[in-house]
């Protein structure tokens, strides 16, 4: 492997510091995306959120209440709590 310049220590240092933030903007587009979704593709939107609160490390049995519920005002929410607790 290549040796990364300084530049690329900082975008990849500054991602990993960033990387809650990050998450959570994930997690707001996809509850807007689960609003609009409708059939096969809500389903696969769900997967992607349960993914995306695993990596924010929220217990699983929150995950799998929430994802099981198909509500996503429950996600919202958590998105809310889960900002809150980042302020």
């Amino acid at each position: 492997m290549a040796k990364q310049s300084n530049y690329q220590q900082r975008v990849i240092r500054n991602y990993y510091e960033n990387q809650g933030s990050i998450m959570l903007q994930r997690l707001g587009d996809l509850v807007t995306d689960l609003y609009l979704a409708e059939g096969q593709a809500r389903v696969k939107l769900w997967k992607r959120v349960t993914m995306t609160l695993e990596k924010l490390k929220v217990p699983k049995d929150r995950i799998q209440h929430v994802v099981q519920s198909d509500n996503p005002t429950l996600l919202v929410n958590l998105l809310k709590e889960l900002l809150e607790k980042q302020q």
